[in-house]
C-alpha cells in the first residue's frame, strides 16, 4: 500500500471513531473534529466572505447543521472534506444574500484593469524588512481577489491543498480549480510585487481563543457541554477521546 493510500485508510479509521463518539453524543469527539477544522474552514469561509466575523460566523453555523444531521454524512468522503462542502454553501450563502448577482469574468476582468492600491506601488522600506507589514499587504491583495478565485487560493496557496483535494471541498471540477488559481495567482502577482513565501503560514490565523470560543459556543448550541482543555495540542486532540463502549 502506498503511503497515499495508508494515509487515507488512517483517516478513514479515525473519521470513524470520531463518527460513533458524536452520534453516542461524546463532546471530546465533537470537540477534536472541529480543533482539527477550525483553520481550514475559518480560511475557508473568509476567503469567500471577506470578513472575519462574518467568516466564523459561517464556520458556526455550519458545524451546527451538520453535528445536527449527521445522519446526512454517507461516508463517500472524509469527515473534513463534509464539513468543507457544508461551510462552503453556508458562506455561498451568505455571499449570494449580500450580492444576489455574481458574475465571476465580470468582476475578474474588472479587478484586473484595476487592482487597486498594489496595482503600481513598489514595496516600501518598511514592508522589505517587517514581516507583519508584508503580511498585511498580502492580506488586503487577497481580499480583493474575487470570492470565487478567493476561495481557491485560500485553498491552494494557504492550506497546500491538492487540485483533487480543493475540488472535491468546494465541489467543482479540477479543472475549474486549476483556471481559477491560475486567475488568482495572475491578478496577485498584478497587485503584489512581493515574493509569496512561508509568511502565508501566518495568515489569517484562527487559533487559541478563538478556536476555543468558537468550539465551546457550537457545543454549547448542539447541546453538549463539555469539551477538551485548551491546552492539548492540535496534534493529540482528535485522538484523545475514546468511544463509549
Amino acid at each position: 500500500m502506498d503511503v497515499g493510500a495508508s494515509e487515507r485508510a488512517q483517516e478513514s479509521v479515525a473519521d470513524g471513531e470520531l463518527l460513533a463518539g458524536m452520534r453516542a453524543g461524546n463532546s471530546a469527539a465533537f470537540a477534536a473534529l472541529m480543533r482539527s477544522n477550525n483553520q481550514r474552514l475559518y480560511r475557508l469561509a473568509r476567503g469567500f466572505l471577506g470578513n472575519d466575523v462574518e467568516a466564523e460566523e459561517a464556520v458556526h453555523d455550519g458545524y451546527v447543521n451538520a453535528f445536527t444531521h449527521l445522519d446526512g454524512f454517507r461516508g463517500g468522503s472524509s469527515l473534513a472534506t463534509w464539513l468543507a462542502r457544508i461551510v462552503s454553501n453556508e458562506a455561498l450563502a451568505r455571499l449570494r444574500r449580500r450580492r444576489p448577482t455574481i458574475d465571476i469574468a465580470e468582476m475578474s476582468e474588472i479587478l484586473a484593469a484595476d487592482a487597486g492600491p498594489f496595482a503600481t506601488a513598489e514595496p516600501t522600506p518598511e514592508q522589505a524588512i517587517a514581516r507583519r507589514e508584508i503580511r498585511s499587504a498580502i492580506e488586503k491583495a487577497v481580499d480583493q481577489l474575487p470570492p470565487y478565485f478567493r476561495s481557491v487560493f485560500m485553498l491552494r496557496a494557504i492550506e497546500q491543498m491538492s487540485t483533487e483535494e480543493t475540488a472535491s471541498c468546494l465541489g467543482i471540477p479540477a479543472e475549474t480549480v486549476k483556471t481559477r488559481f491560475h486567475r488568482a495567482n495572475k491578478l496577485l502577482r498584478q497587485a503584489l510585487t512581493t515574493q509569496f513565501g512561508a509568511i502565508f503560514d501566518d495568515v489569517y490565523l484562527f487559533l487559541g481563543a478563538r478556536c476555543d470560543r468558537l468550539v465551546a459556543t457550537v457545543l454549547q448550541h448542539i447541546g453538549v457541554s463539555a469539551e477538551l482543555p485548551s491546552t492539548m495540542p492540535h496534534s493529540d486532540r482528535r485522538a484523545s477521546y475514546r468511544t463509549p463502549p
